[in-house]
């Protein structure tokens, strides 16, 4: 897979590096809406970067909703990187990162084609299919707990 690095971002620094990758995967391939893609949560979330030969190829995003449940959103990978493990590799570190805050349950709006990968990470589904941003997805949770 080449050289992959994923850290979290500096912010304000590398926010540019991560919307452009957001422009891309979410407003031009998938017709999201920038209002509902830039949604002003960004920073006060906690932003995931992921490097694949020096260039930028993947982000994701971390939300603490309360002291004990964070949300993963925003995972992005950029086409000319998909099917190599990148979004697994993100998914991975976010996981990390959350665990290592004490979080204990992990929660995700999983698009519904990628909802395998999630599955193998070990997040459970719940409830019925829902639309958002006019894509379809599946609520799921991962316990943290051991």
């Amino acid at each position: 897979m080449g050289n992959l690095r994923i850290k979290i971002a500096k912010l304000p620094e590398e926010l540019i590096a991560i919307q452009a990758i957001r422009r891309v995967v979410f407003q031009e391939e998938q017709g999201v809406t920038p209002e509902l893609d830039f949604d002003g949560l960004d920073e006060i979330s906690e932003q995931l970067i992921a490097y694949l030969n020096g260039q930028y190829v993947g982000t994701a995003r971390i939300r603490y909703l309360n002291n004990k449940t964070a949300k993963i959103e925003r995972l992005a990978v950029i086409h000319e990187a998909r099917g190599q493990g990148v979004g697994r590799k993100i998914m991975e570190k976010a996981l990390e990162v959350i665990a290592n805050k004490n979080i204990t349950e992990v929660v995700i709006h999983a698009q519904e084609y990628v909802r395998g990968l999630h599955l193998q990470l070990g997040f459970k589904e719940e409830g019925e299919i829902f639309e958002e941003a006019g894509i379809r997805h599946v609520k799921m949770r991962k316990n943290l707990e051991i």
